[in-house]
C-alpha cells in the first residue's frame, strides 16, 4: 500500500508539473504573439515616418517634439551664401525636435536664375520662391509669412488631432548663425500660442513688452502665422524697417501677448563692441553680424562644429 500511495503521489506531482509548464508555455506564446504584434506596428509605423522625411511637410510627431520653420530671408543671386549656409546647417543635429530651414526669396527676373535655383530646388528642396518683387521693407517679409497657410495646407494628421505643420516659424537674417538645438530647447517651456519670441529692441531694454524684437531673427507660434493671413491690419501698413513694422502688427493686433526675450542667447557678433554685443558663449541661440568670412570661422571655431569629423586615411586635418 506504501508503494502505491507513493505511486500515485508521483503520478499526481508530475501531471501539475506538467499543467504548469503547459500554462507557462501557453503564456510566453502569447507574449510572443503580442511582441509580434508590437513589432509590427512599430515598424509600420517607422515606415510610414520615414516616407514622410523627405515631403514637403513636416512629419506628425509626438507631442513633446518641437518643429519650427525657419525662413532665411535672401535674394535670388546669392548662390555661394546659400551653399555656404547649408554646410552650417546641414551639420547641426536637433536631440528633440525639427527645425526646417528654408531660403527665402521673392520671384525670379532673370534666365540664369531660373536654370540656376531650379536646379537648387531639385538638389536641396529647401528654397521657398514668393509671389513678390524683391524688396527689404515693403511687405517680404509679411509676404513670407502670410503665405505659410495656403502653402503648407494644415489640416487633420490622421490621428485624431489637429495638424500644424509647425508650431512656430522664425524669420532669420543671412548673416546669422542660429545654433538650431538651443533655439529648440530654449523653446520647450514656452507657450505654443500667442508667443513672440526674440531679441527686445533698444539693446538696453530687457522688456519684451515694451517695444519690438530685432530682425536679426524673431519667432511666432502657428496662430499668429495665421492670424497675418487673414488680418487686414498688417496690410495697411507693409512699409518701414520690418522688424519695427512687425511690432507695430503685434501691437495693434493684441497678439503676442505671451512674450520672450531671448537676450543675451541672441546678440551681434563681439567686434566691434557695441551695447548689442557680448563674447561669444555656449548657450548660444543666434550670432548676428557675421559680415565677413572671418568672423564666421572665429564663431564657426569657437563652437567646434567640426567635432563629429570621422577620422579617415583619406584626408588629413591637424
Amino acid at each position: 500500500m506504501a508503494k502505491s500511495e507513493k505511486g500515485r503521489r508521483f503520478i499526481i506531482s508530475s501531471i501539475i508539473f506538467i499543467a504548469f509548464l503547459c500554462i507557462i508555455a501557453s503564456i510566453n506564446e502569447i507574449r510572443f504573439d503580442h511582441l509580434l504584434t508590437f513589432s509590427k506596428c512599430a515598424l509600420s509605423y517607422a515606415s510610414y515616418n520615414s516616407s514622410l522625411v523627405d515631403s514637403h511637410l513636416p512629419i506628425h510627431s509626438t507631442a513633446d517634439e518641437i518643429r519650427v520653420l525657419l525662413g532665411i530671408l535672401t535674394l535670388p543671386d546669392q548662390y555661394n551664401r546659400r551653399h555656404f549656409l547649408r554646410l552650417v546647417y546641414k551639420t547641426q543635429s536637433v536631440a528633440r525636435g525639427r527645425v526646417d530651414v528654408k531660403f527665402v526669396f521673392c520671384n525670379l527676373t532673370k534666365e540664369d536664375q531660373k536654370v540656376l535655383v531650379a536646379l537648387e530646388i531639385m538638389r536641396y528642396d529647401d528654397i521657398i520662391i514668393l509671389n513678390c518683387t524683391e524688396n527689404m521693407n515693403r511687405g517680404k517679409t509679411y509676404t513670407f509669412f502670410s503665405s505659410l497657410p495656403d502653402m503648407l495646407n494644415d489640416g487633420s494628421d490622421g490621428f485624431g488631432g489637429s495638424n500644424l505643420p509647425y508650431h512656430y516659424v522664425m524669420k532669420g537674417d543671412d548673416d546669422a548663425y542660429f545654433r538650431l538645438d538651443n533655439l529648440v530647447e530654449s523653446l520647450r517651456p514656452l507657450p505654443r500660442e500667442d508667443l513672440y519670441y526674440g531679441y527686445t529692441i533698444p539693446c538696453d531694454s530687457m522688456d519684451p513688452y515694451g517695444h519690438y524684437m530685432s530682425g536679426m531673427g524673431y519667432l511666432i507660434s502657428w496662430d499668429i502665422v495665421k492670424w497675418l493671413k487673414d488680418s487686414d491690419i498688417p496690410k495697411r501698413h507693409l512699409e518701414g524697417p520690418e522688424d519695427k513694422v512687425f511690432g507695430d502688427w503685434m501691437k495693434e493686433g493684441q497678439r503676442g501677448k505671451n512674450r520672450h526675450n531671448a537676450k543675451w542667447s541672441m546678440y551681434n557678433y563681439p567686434d566691434p563692441p557695441t551695447k548689442c554685443t557680448h563674447e561669444l558663449w555656449p548657450n548660444t541661440v543666434a550670432v548676428h553680424l557675421l559680415k565677413t568670412q572671418e568672423k564666421w570661422i572665429q564663431t564657426l571655431k569657437y563652437f567646434n562644429v567640426t567635432q563629429d569629423l570621422k577620422p579617415s586615411k583619406l584626408y588629413h586635418i591637424p
